[in-house]
């Protein structure tokens, strides 16, 4: 690593954390704390993320919620890697015609009409304890849940990026119901380190901790969720709820070097992320950080989202199958496709997102990469009335088109930018990685798995060292190259004069996400970072 970026840098941020015995890393300290006080109570690592799911649903609100969708990769100790697909279809009503007759050539991004796809985070959370139970977890639902029953009654602190978020968003808001109720307080924006309370959703956290998981798809909770989804003038209703189950299935695979990466399958952008790695490792780049570093990986990024915007789709609809591109013959082709010196075109949107991961891994050596999203910044900004929750936009990536590849339709799953990773080694070492941040994701988990990997950084370095995005995220509206600007001038130039359409960002961007990273060594230690651009942790013991 060139010296002139450790000079504006200080220890803490390069610093990783080590723990011998389990370790959580979250994007808010509480969260963190949360899983690993679980930990310490002999939980395992499905338990403790379920805990550490729940408290930053509450402590980060602009961020995720409830309300909204989740993914989880999970590699148990002692077996194969295992993925949970908790992500909502769309709502009976979500029709094409409907929008049209609304006068909608968009699906609108906020309101009723936006809340227009199932809340499936807390159907994987469900998912997740059926498959803890037969590891033998012992901790009841109500404990797993009580930090954050807690933080939503007695109130946390406003963070900064929950007043700047909600500074920015409240022009957009319209008629998102019950948004300014609960946001602003008083009729004003909360400022940082306010008390931000969350009575009607603590109550209903309780119920879930009390009736469990499928009450909220199939029981008295899910009657109050459908009372209030018909009052707001949502497309979903309760039979919506009623249909939906969380699935669990293989997650998707391929070889790097010495690893096997794992990644989720569609609706998300998984396999993305394993085209990107799979190319970059037949590059053979040189060193980190350097032009050959950044541009190789943006230009393997660019040949694999020409995949992912052809293909990925609710995999009930995806033809051919994702397994037919991660083949030795198709991520060569992408590698070979890239000029080393020369950026391709790049002319397309984006996509917006607005995320958090999360990690674990225990004692035993199971590990956990768990992603749980609204969409955008408070999602469709509708609060739920009586249940208090706040509701995902995710439907808003849906196309009114019939022809398109993603179109409006009952049922249907939206195509996702959330993709966990995970990677298992030939030594024995798992690593547990993501981030959020739209289309940054898999550019972010390949750069901090190569710096990692490839080139020895320790784990809070990888995360820390300036980073790039290439296309759109949650804040922004542009698709270009976003770069950091502590690389040094020499590299942004070198990208500069090879073609990019660069644009030089903040020291420490929040458009570049917030990562974490975990690995446990065969000999049981476990080294883990969290991002200096979030609010967050890796607290282990």
């Amino acid at each position: 690593m060139p010296p002139v970026l450790l000079l504006k840098w200080t220890d803490g941020m390069l610093n990783s954390t080590f723990a011998p015995h389990g370790m959580v890393v979250a994007p808010h300290h509480l969260a963190a704390e949360t899983g690993l006080s679980v930990l310490r109570e002999g939980g395992n690592a499905l338990e403790a993320m379920i805990a550490a799911a729940a408290a930053i649903a509450v402590v980060y609100p602009h961020m995720n919620s409830i309300g909204g969708d989740g993914f989880w990769l999970i590699s148990p100790a002692g077996g194969d890697p295992i993925a949970i697909d908790a992500c909502g279809g769309a709502g009976t009503g979500a029709k094409i015609d409907r929008y049209r007759e609304e006068g909608c050539d968009i699906i609108p991004p906020r309101g009723p009409l936006a809340a227009l796809t199932v809340a499936g985070t807390i159907s994987g959370w469900g998912a997740a304890e059926e498959i803890s139970k037969s590891w033998g977890g012992r901790l009841p639902l109500d404990r797993l849940l009580a930090d954050a029953i807690g933080y939503a009654r007695d109130g946390v602190a406003v963070t900064a990026g929950q007043v700047t978020n909600t500074i920015e968003k409240m022009p957009e808001m319209g008629d998102a119901t019950g948004f300014a109720d609960v946001y602003t307080p008083g009729g004003a924006v909360p400022a940082r380190g306010d008390v931000f309370r969350q009575p009607r959703l603590a109550d209903t956290l309780a119920r879930i901790g009390e009736a469990g998981t499928e009450d909220f798809y199939r029981g008295d909770l899910a009657a109050a969720i459908g009372a209030d989804l018909a009052a707001v003038g949502s497309p979903v209703e309760r039979g919506d709820l009623a249909a939906h189950q969380a699935a669990v299935k293989p997650p998707l695979s391929f070889p790097v070097g010495d690893a096997t990466v794992y990644n989720m399958p569609p609706p998300t952008q998984g396999l993305a992320s394993l085209l990107i790695l799979g190319a970059f490792d037949r590059l053979h780049c040189a060193d980190a950080d350097g032009f050959d570093f950044v541009h190789l990986l943006v230009e393997a990024s660019k040949q694999a989202f020409v995949i992912r915007d052809r293909h990925i789709t609710d995999p009930a609809f995806m033809e051919p199958a994702p397994e037919t591109f991660l083949t030795a013959e198709t991520v060569d082709g992408l590698a070979a496709a890239i000029d080393r010196k020369r950026a391709s075109d790049w002319r397309r949107g984006g996509t917006d997102s607005d995320t958090i991961w999360m990690g674990v891994i225990d004692k035993d050596g199971n590990a956990v990469s768990f992603i749980q999203s609204l969409y955008w910044e408070f999602g469709s900004g509708v609060v739920l009335p009586e249940t208090g929750i706040t509701w995902q936009n995710r439907g808003a990536s849906f196309a009114l088109d019939p022809d398109a590849l993603n179109p409006l339709q009952p049922g249907r799953k939206p195509f996702h930018t959330l993709n966990p990773a995970l990677a298992r080694f030939d030594d024995g070492r798992v690593m547990s990685y993501g981030t959020m941040g739209g289309e940054g994701q898999p550019q972010t988990q390949a750069a901090i798995f190569s710096r990692h990997v490839r080139f020895g950084q320790p784990v809070q370095a990888a995360i820390t060292a300036p980073r790039w995005l290439l296309g759109r995220t949650w804040g922004s509206d542009s698709t270009n190259l976003k770069i950091e600007s502590r690389f040094p001038e020499p590299v942004i130039d070198a990208l500069r004069d090879a073609g990019h359409d660069i644009e030089v960002v903040g020291p420490f961007s929040d458009l570049m996400g917030h990562a974490g990273t975990l690995v446990r060594r065969p000999d049981g230690m476990i080294e883990a970072g969290a991002d200096p651009r979030s609010d967050g942790a890796a607290c282990g013991y």
